[in-house]
């Protein structure tokens, strides 16, 4: 390729960038009571421009997106095809590979498949709040996002993707999933998630693209929030010395909005409300940095299904007990500003 082309290709893609991160920041600044929204979250807008959209949305109405998929998924920055699934997951060469995911974390009324499988892993998946103190050791569970590299797709294109496990196998084709990879059971298990009935007490929803999951918390809590993420997965599979631990959101009757980065082709995050929520800020002590953690503790586990891995862990049943759990990278909670 001559090079002042490659050059242009190159400055179109640059601006494209951040034509998406503008657009979706002026979209935050005109909803959220914010003036910018977290880097990692703004990072997540998708790169394709008016034109792109138009000529993809095109392609996917003529049924030929399929034959240019390559060059789709990179101008999307979305993953194609089981072998992309790796890409980019971490530079840190000395943790093992990424955890499977188990979404049983998030199905609080569903049995368990694989009742200890997560325990295996290493770490703590869920824990009482008494077990979290300044100066214990705790080992941690991995905090990483499988596909934290992917972006969010365009909210006009969204609808044109055929999202429901009734259309499974056309979502499969179009992103190049191949049968019986760890994709296709991601896809199968995240679908089954967005589509479950949610449990007595909770609200929850699948967003899709960035600008819904911004109205899906406006819905909940209004215009003026907060937002708490974790800084990074640093501690993942050590046991770690605890920090400082700071109560920064104890309101039971104003429920957070938590949501969850799902492993799909784009970004996808699973947000839900339940009640009785506290969130708690956790200074985590790791070999190399200190990680500033997001916990999330439940007070009301009564509606819970007594085959839930929780429970298996910790010996308790549905109503008992509060239970804790680490919100893993590119999670977010959302809180009402109540001052």
């Amino acid at each position: 390729m001559h090079p002042i082309m490659l050059l242009g290709l190159l400055i179109v893609a640059y601006f494209s960038g951040s034509q998406a991160e503008n657009a979706f920041s002026q979209y935050w600044k005109e909803r959220i009571g914010l003036p910018h929204p977290p880097h990692w979250l703004a990072a997540k807008a998708s790169p394709l421009n008016p034109y792109q959209m138009a000529l993809f949305m095109k392609l996917m109405k003529e049924n030929k997106l399929v034959s240019h998929l390559p060059w789709f998924c990179n101008q999307a920055n979305v993953v194609c095809s089981t072998n992309a699934l790796m890409k980019k997951t971490t530079k840190n060469k000395t943790l093992r590979s990424v955890s499977k995911w188990n979404d049983n974390k998030l199905k609080y009324e569903l049995p368990n498949e694989i009742p200890l499988s997560v325990a295996s892993q290493g770490g703590l998946p869920y824990f009482r709040e008494s077990m979290v103190k300044e100066g214990d050791f705790m080992p941690i569970p991995d905090l990483r996002d499988p596909m934290s590299y992917k972006s969010f797709l365009p909210r006009t294109l969204v609808p044109k993707i055929p999202f429901s496990l009734a259309q499974i196998e056309d979502l499969k084709k179009l992103f190049g999933v191949v049968d019986n990879s760890s994709m296709d059971e991601y896809i199968q298990n995240n679908l089954k998630l967005c589509e479950k009935s949610p449990i007595r007490g909770e609200q929850c929803t699948c967003a899709t693209s960035a600008e819904d999951l911004i109205d899906f918390v406006i819905e909940k809590l209004g215009h003026h929030v907060r937002v708490w993420s974790t800084e990074n997965f640093e501690g993942s599979y050590e046991n770690v010395t605890i920090g400082a631990v700071k109560l920064v959101y104890g309101n039971l009757s104003e429920p957070p909005v938590l949501c969850h980065s799902l492993p799909f082709p784009f970004q996808v995050y699973y947000c839900h409300v339940l009640w009785k929520v506290k969130i708690y800020a956790v200074d985590l002590h790791a070999r190399k940095k200190v990680n500033h953690a997001i916990m999330a503790c439940h007070y009301d586990t009564s509606t819970w299904n007594p085959n839930h891995l929780v429970f298996k862990l910790l010996g308790f049943v549905p109503g008992l007990i509060e239970v804790c759990h680490w919100i893993n990278e590119n999670g977010v909670v959302w809180t009402k500003n109540l001052d």
